[in-house]
This record gives C-alpha cells, structure tokens and sequence, in this order.
C-alpha cells in the first residue's frame, strides 16, 4: 500500500503549523503518511493540482480560500453546508469502471468538503464558558472570512448570540462596524473572536480596531490566530483584565477532527 499524501491548500502559508502538527501526529501513531503545503496563488489552480497529485487522499483549507473552494466540489456535508465554508476536503480517486458514470466536477475524482473549525472551536472555548463566573450571552465576531462562519455556528449551538463586525457595516444584515461599537455594546457583548488575520505572523505588530479600553474582568477575548501563542488582541485585553486565549488548541482539535473526516 502506497503512502498516502494529505495537505493544507491556502495562501500564505509561511505562518501555518498544520504540516508540523500532522506530521508528527503520523509518526506518532505510526500512520504512513506525509502531509504538504500546497500554497496557490490563485484558486483557478485548484484543479490542476487535484489531477496532478495521484495520491492524495485530502485537504485542509485555510485563508483565503474556505469559500471560493466550494464551486469545484460534488458533495458538502449537512453542517459545512450551514457554514457555508470548508475547511477539509475528502479526496476520493475513482476506479476506472466508476469515473465514466460518475458526475463530478474534475474527472475521476469525487470531492467532499466538511467543517471541522467548528470542532475544534467548541472545544477549546467551552472551558472558558465553564470557568466564567457569568456565561456570555452575547458575542461579537470580529471578520466576516470563512473562519467566521464557522464560529458564528458554534456560537449558536453554545447558546451565545452572534453578532459580526466588521471594517464596513451592513445594517440590513446585520453587521456592525468598528465605529458602532458603543460602550453599551462592549458592556452587553462579553465574549469577543477575532476572526480576522490582524496580528497573525509576520504582522504581529496589528490588531484589530475594537475599544479595548471597555474590556473588563468579565470579558473573554479569543483570537482564533495561533501564531503568534500571544497576539496584540491578546495582549491588550489581558492588560484590562480580560481572559484571553489564542487559536491553538482550535487548531489541534480541527485538525484531529479532520484525520478522522479523511479516513472514516
């Protein structure tokens, strides 16, 4: 039985630990695999790279694609339908008598995309909710990206109420921008993500625009970046008091969660 190739398709890629978790998850657990960045500049290179990688077997999917990958799939699984963003693709390469009959969109190749952001969402926050002296029921979800999405889902299913924001507001559908962030919407919105890229390496000196001088002590702040383990989002919020928590054990739980998609 050949190796099988596993992958991480985004562009950058130079901040991303996925290959390093993975590859030693599999020499870990004595799993004959490999796992590479596959960094395209362009989405429209997609295809190409799926008929030229034989054995492949799936995907991680990062910035800036987890939405523009979804035209060039044949199947979404119920929950990253809801997202509307993927996250992990399952490769499937055909048998010769089945590609003929089969209706896909790159010959001889079946692509299902799922969402395992939520998983591991869910799981790195919810001992944040259980050590909080007051469960928020409001959050605010900085960015509007395919990672958003994802976390205004598992917000839901927690039982918090989603709100985004972002750099321009969309009243009608309800979207709050920077600038609307009033001290009565800091005050009732004591779980804030951040969805968005800003502090992530090597632009760790950013953050994003939100009035940190309304966090408190009863806020919690989680930045869904994992490199830096301490952004400036963090850092700010911590030094109001807030509890705070970087995207790392988001990370891990996506990508554990991912393997079994790939492989069940």
């Amino acid at each position: 039985m050949s190796t099988k190739k596993y992958g991480l398709l985004g562009h950058p890629l130079g901040h991303s630990f996925s290959r390093v978790f993975h590859t030693e998850r599999f020499a870990r657990l004595g799993i004959d695999a490999v796992y590479e960045n596959f960094d395209l500049m362009t989405i429209d290179r997609f295809p190409a790279l799926i008929q030229s990688e034989p054995e492949l077997c799936g995907l991680n999917v990062t910035i800036p694609y987890k939405q523009q990958v979804m035209s060039f799939l044949d199947e979404l699984s119920p929950l990253a339908e809801r997202i509307g963003a993927v996250n992990v693709i399952k490769v499937e390469h055909l048998s010769p008598s089945l590609t003929l009959s089969a209706d896909t969109h790159i010959s001889g190749i079946r692509l299902t995309g799922y969402n395992s952001d939520i998983i591991g969402f869910k799981q790195a926050l919810q001992p944040l909710l259980d050590a909080a002296e007051e469960k928020p029921a409001q959050a605010l979800v900085l960015g509007t990206g395919g990672a958003s999405k994802a976390v205004k889902v598992g917000l839901e299913e927690l039982g918090i109420r989603p709100t985004y924001v972002s750099r321009t507001a969309h009243p009608k559908q309800g979207i709050l921008s920077y600038a609307d962030l009033t001290p009565e919407i800091m005050q009732s919105h004591l779980l804030i993500v951040n969805c968005t890229p800003l502090g992530m390496f090597p632009e760790v000196h950013t953050s994003p625009d939100i009035p940190y001088d309304r966090l408190t002590p009863r806020h919690i702040c989680f930045d869904i970046v994992y490199n830096p383990a301490e952004t400036l989002f963090m850092r700010k919020a911590a030094e109001r008091g807030a509890t705070v928590k970087c995207g790392q054990e988001m990370l891990e739980g996506q990508a554990v969660e991912s393997y079994r998609l790939w492989t069940e």
